[in-house]
């Protein structure tokens, strides 16, 4: 069966394009796909202009697609060992990862079902101060959405983007990693064997600059939602400027994780390790960047480090596995070049720094494995402090105030997330509330909540996704102003100011 969904119909390539789809564990086939031209993609906006204009699914009523976004969580619980299967050989993670992932898409479509039967779409009246006028707010969908995903979370982020797209009535186009299609294609089959009208939900897979672009650029499409890259997400922006498109951008961190010398020290080296080494670093929000006060210093990374050593690769089956591959043999020699800078400039490699021994792994050495990476002793001025890894690389920095670590916590140019280690409940809240990202974890890191808005400060982003606001970056507010008693306003009486 073709691998595009345009127009209600399952359909190949306008010129056979594929592409071969990969394990980044083991380099075995997946299996192929098709991938979409610019022809493809132009066709796809089309169709969603289509639906959205002739008003199939906009004009149906929030509570029917709140029950059809619960039938859409229903058969995502019935299809969890495929998805989960499919989602492990496109990323190279591990299965039991997979699982918790889809897990986490089911509460997502079950949260916005939720909203869109409740009252955060109802509007509200608008108090105009004349008994003679009604003045209210109502909440309309945007029109037709581009939503582009990353290969790292390939479904968690769709269902970020689908499941309040189709609540607030929008049609759009999905356009997933070139790299992990696989359970986004699912997906789309679960939207159409649920009973969401034709046109409403289009697909398209390939590279971003082929069939990607046309999304920002059409002026079919009303907004672009992104989940990726900096440089990428720039040039959305810039190319959503021409058409002044809505845009929604989650572009990634470099994210301090904090450890005072009071805080519970084991909690936090565990912690620590789970912030930077989860799914090899391939996380947005990782903790890449540790914070840890002069005092404890040795004590806190003496145990990362003896953690970090004892850290078993291995593929998505793999039931002793804790962690797997990078997504790609070019994503690894980026993450080499990071650390190979990383030492030039001084930093001190505590662990890690190389690719698994294929003498000593060889069960790896078909994989796109790299070791986690502990860099100590590093400067906030240094680039590997400053820069995205996007790979199981921690750099650590001292301080010996809350001021400095504050200062230190914010020196950066993007605005994720961050955390805070300490007893004092105090200074716990004094410094989440100084640190300028857009989500921060008090003797915690990681867990998130579909209902609790999620993006960044700064360089990591525009809008938010999840909670009521990541409903309403998919609805515009329309002020309709009445009178009740119409009359002649008597500003220009028709005799001339001057007469």
């Amino acid at each position: 069966m073709a691998d595009l969904f345009i127009g209600g119909h399952w359909v190949a390539a306008a010129d056979g394009g594929t592409r071969e789809i990969r394990c980044p564990a083991d380099g075995q086939p997946v299996r192929r796909v098709d991938e979409a031209t610019s022809a493809d993609t132009v066709r796809a906006v089309e169709a969603a202009r289509e639906s959205f204009d002739d008003g199939r699914w906009r004009s149906v009523p929030f509570t029917e697609r709140a029950q059809f976004l619960e039938r859409v969580a229903d058969l995502l619980e019935r299809d969890v060992d495929a998805i989960a299967r499919a989602e492990s050989l496109d990323t190279g993670k591990r299965l039991v990862e997979a699982e918790y992932d889809v897990a986490d898409v089911v509460r997502s479509f079950r949260y916005f079902a939720g909203l869109a039967g409740g009252d955060a779409v109802g509007g509200r009246v608008v108090d105009a101060g004349n008994p003679q006028v009604r003045s209210r707010i109502d909440y309309e969908p945007v029109g037709v959405c581009g939503l582009i995903t990353p290969w790292n979370y390939p479904l968690l982020q769709a269902s970020w983007k689908v499941a309040p797209a189709l609540a607030a009535g929008n049609s759009f186009v999905l356009k997933p990693s070139e790299l992990t299609p696989s359970t986004t294609i699912h997906l789309v089959r679960l939207l159409e064997e649920a009973g969401l009208p034709p046109g409403v939900a289009n697909l398209v897979l390939g590279a971003g600059a082929v069939a990607g672009a046309p999304l920002a650029t059409h002026p079919g499409v009303d907004m672009v939602s992104f989940t990726g890259g900096l440089a990428t997400g720039r040039r959305i922006m810039a190319d959503a400027a021409g058409t002044v498109k809505k845009i929604a951008l989650e572009l990634g961190g470099k994210n301090p994780n904090i450890v005072f010398a009071d805080a519970d020290l084991d909690a936090a080296i565990d912690n620590a390790v789970t912030a930077v080494f989860l799914h090899s670093g391939q996380v947005c929000s990782a903790g890449a960047r540790l914070l840890v006060e002069e005092s404890v210093h040795d004590r806190v990374v003496d145990g990362i480090v003896a953690k970090a050593e004892r850290i078993r690769l291995g593929g998505p089956f793999d039931p002793r596995a804790e962690t797997g591959p990078l997504i790609s043999a070019g994503h690894r020699e980026k993450v080499e070049a990071y650390v190979a800078a990383a030492l030039a400039e001084g930093a001190v490699l505590r662990c890690g720094g190389s690719a698994p021994d294929p003498a000593e792994h060889p069960s790896l050495a078909a994989g796109f494995y790299y070791r986690p990476t502990v860099l100590d002793r590093c400067r906030t001025s240094m680039s590997c402090v400053q820069d995205e890894s996007f790979g199981p690389v921690l750099t650590v920095e001292t301080f010996a105030t809350e001021d400095e670590a504050v200062r230190l916590g914010n020196d950066t140019t993007y605005g994720l997330a961050g955390a805070v280690w300490t007893s004092d409940a105090g200074r716990g809240e004094r410094v989440a509330a100084a640190l300028r990202h857009g989500t921060i974890w008090i003797n915690d890191y990681h867990p998130y909540l579909p209902q609790a808005e999620w993006g960044g400060f700064k360089q990591s982003g525009v809008g938010r996704e999840l909670g009521p606001t990541g409903l309403h970056e998919y609805l515009e507010a329309k002020h309709v102003y009445r009178n009740l008693a119409p009359a002649p306003s008597g500003w220009f009486d028709g005799e001339g100011a001057g007469s």
